[in-house]
């Protein structure tokens, strides 16, 4: 009879624990949805405060975006490719890209290296002939640009991102608010809104503008494009600080600066990976390469850089596989 009752005892427990675990699961689940619904509302409440905080620098007259058509697609390799430009113009059909710049994006790897084209480089722009790079822009948009680096280096580009000038100033100040510390190398006076003497020093966001912009010296756009990754590893190598939870405001605050076919969600999926501390370097290329192009001057369109295209092609494809 004792025995009975034990047993009676042991399944009645049983049958109110298993009650309680059946219970337990919903609660649990309700706590995840409600975390997560946290998190992305938060997320949103960032990115929405960095957007407003922006707008209300703009001129209202000029924050309108072009809508550009863009046939990209992933590379070759499966990587992902991002398209950078950066004008002065944003918005205005005729302007010529002041900076080109490809940023490849392995996604199993997490790893990013970055290449610059230089944008007096000679080449065959799909239905006008020979040209200045940087002309591509101004004759059909990010899509005649995409075109083009495709037909001259065989490489498929995904996503594009034009960017405002002054974006870059308000991300700066927003992710450094001490300024990034770079080793200013000479005095730089001319043709930059801020001048800069030479030294180790922090640069807000309008000094460090100047810093990447000039290249009013002996070495003209070969040193710009020299500080431009320069800059680059920089800000990466002192993004230390630089938390996952400031991302969404970031991405606010220079979004209305930046005209793009990129998702925000894509967006943070890169960034995240940018921001990861070990990720190592950022390996960077110039295009053309050493003892690739000669400096003639064509009527027209001034001194330009006639580059080998196959030695530049071959070595823009041994950068990003390696």
């Amino acid at each position: 009879m004792v025995k009975n009752i034990d047993e009676g005892e042991k399944r009645m427990r049983s049958d109110k624990y298993h009650k309680k675990k059946k219970r337990r699961w919903p609660s649990i689940l309700l706590v995840l949805l409600l975390l997560i619904g946290g998190v992305v509302g938060y997320a949103y409440f960032q990115y929405k405060q960095g957007v407003n905080q922006s707008l209300k620098k703009i001129n209202k007259d000029n924050k309108e975006d072009v809508v550009y058509t863009f046939e990209g697609q992933k590379d070759q390799y499966g990587d992902t490719n991002v398209l950078l430009l950066g004008s002065d113009a944003r918005g205005k059909e005729k302007s010529r890209s002041d900076t080109i710049m490809i940023v490849h994006f392995n996604e199993d790897k997490g790893t990013f290296k970055l290449t610059s084209i230089m944008r007096d480089s000679y080449v065959s722009i799909p239905g006008h002939g020979k040209h200045k790079i940087n002309s591509a822009f101004a004759l059909g948009g990010p899509e005649l640009m995409r075109q083009t680096i495709k037909q001259n280096f065989d490489l498929d580009l995904q996503y594009f991102a034009i960017a405002d000038f002054q974006g870059f100033v308000q991300l700066i100040d927003e992710a450094f608010p001490k300024g990034v510390e770079m080793d200013v190398e000479k005095k730089m006076t001319e043709f930059v809104d801020v001048p800069l003497e030479p030294g180790l020093q922090r640069l807000d966001g309008a000094q460090l503008l100047s810093y990447v912009r000039f290249r009013h010296d002996a070495v003209g756009d070969f040193g710009r494009v020299e500080r431009q990754q320069k800059t680059v590893q920089a800000i990466k190598d002192q993004l230390s600080g630089f938390t996952i939870t400031k991302l969404p405001k970031l991405i606010g605050v220079v979004s209305p600066y930046v005209n793009t076919n990129m998702d925000t969600s894509d967006t943070l999926f890169m960034a995240k990976d940018f921001l990861s501390n070990n990720r190592g370097s950022i390996e960077t290329l110039r295009i053309p390469i050493e003892n690739s192009f000669t400096e003639p001057r064509i009527s027209g369109e001034g001194q330009v850089l006639d580059i080998d295209v196959k030695k530049n092609k071959e070595a823009l494809h041994q950068f990003i596989t390696q």
